[in-house]
């Protein structure tokens, strides 16, 4: 009988739900982390970057060969490349000059063509300069601030494994929002075993610059974004993010980058104001590729 082994493609989702054990949790609660460093591209995104390119084949947007196209902050950016290269597609990425430069790197690695704009124009002039290329026929933009592949990604793979690894006993949902993906898809398909889950999104505090969590100006927030899918918003400081960011680390063996330090920062003061819960939250990606920016080792 032939072995049928699975390809990287494969390997994407299904990553470990694990407990805090040393970083104290208030009220008898439980706090649970989604290991999403654990995906082969190193992050959550993962999940809609493969979606994303899959659903749109099966629909017949676009064909191996083509050129794709796609404004990121990095991990999304790391991820699309990633799935280019296992199904054949060129992919230009525009990103801010001020990503890490591991970023970048792993980007090019995989192939990728790597245009920045400036720290000032930030994402806005990077989605901007996405659609002014695809309309120029440079390629196609696959657009995860509007793609609903982005979401479904995550109400057919993260939502149910949160379901099934907790049996059931999750009561709070905590998630970083960038592209509001995962927190919408997640809420979605949480909701719809049981209602009464506390969805909780997380944006930076005024003046803080949180890798992968925006406060997006009302012209650019997301299309995917539906506000009723979540039930509370917290502002996590820069701050407040790094410093639990090592924590994790150092206390607990979880090397994560900042915006999972908000995740998890988010959830520990979640659990100062409720009692015998179960709070999960998502560890977005890992933290090797913010090395370089210093944020492990603060002056």
């Amino acid at each position: 009988m032939q072995i049928q082994y699975p390809t990287i493609a494969d390997c994407v989702g299904n990553t470990p739900l694990v407990r805090l054990q040393r970083i104290p949790v208030a009220n008898n609660n439980m706090v649970l982390c989604k290991l999403e460093g654990n995906n082969p591209a190193g992050s959550v995104k993962d999940r809609p970057a493969l979606s994303m390119i899959t659903l749109a084949e099966e629909r017949g947007d676009i064909k191996p060969g083509d050129t794709l196209i796609e404004a990121t902050s990095g991990n999304t950016g790391i991820a699309l490349a990633m799935a280019a290269a296992i199904k054949g597609y060129r992919l230009k990425l525009i990103m801010p000059a001020n990503m890490s430069a591991e970023r970048k790197a792993a980007m090019t690695a995989y192939g990728a063509e790597l245009i920045e704009v400036s720290q000032a124009e930030g994402m806005e002039r990077a989605r901007d300069l996405a659609l002014e290329m695809q309309a120029a026929g440079k390629g196609r933009v696959l657009d995860q601030f509007s793609n609903p592949d982005n979401p479904e990604a995550h109400y057919r793979g993260t939502g149910p494994e949160l379901w099934q690894q907790t049996s059931g006993q999750i009561t709070h949902f905590v998630s970083s929002m960038g592209t509001t993906g995962t927190i919408m898809g997640v809420s979605r398909y949480l909701k719809e075993q049981n209602p009464d889950i506390c969805i909780v999104g997380l944006q930076p505090a005024e003046g803080s610059q949180i890798p992968g969590i925006r406060r997006w100006p009302e012209a650019y927030l997301p299309t995917i974004y539906q506000s009723f899918r979540v039930d509370k918003v917290l502002d996590i400081a820069q701050q407040e993010a790094e410093k639990t960011m090592r924590q994790l680390a150092q206390m607990e063996g979880i090397f994560a980058g900042v915006s999972s330090g908000g995740s998890v920062a988010g959830a520990l003061r979640l659990a100062q104001e409720v009692e015998n819960a179960t709070i999960v939250c998502i560890i977005c990606d890992r933290g090797d590729r913010y090395l370089s920016t210093g944020v492990f080792n603060p002056a």
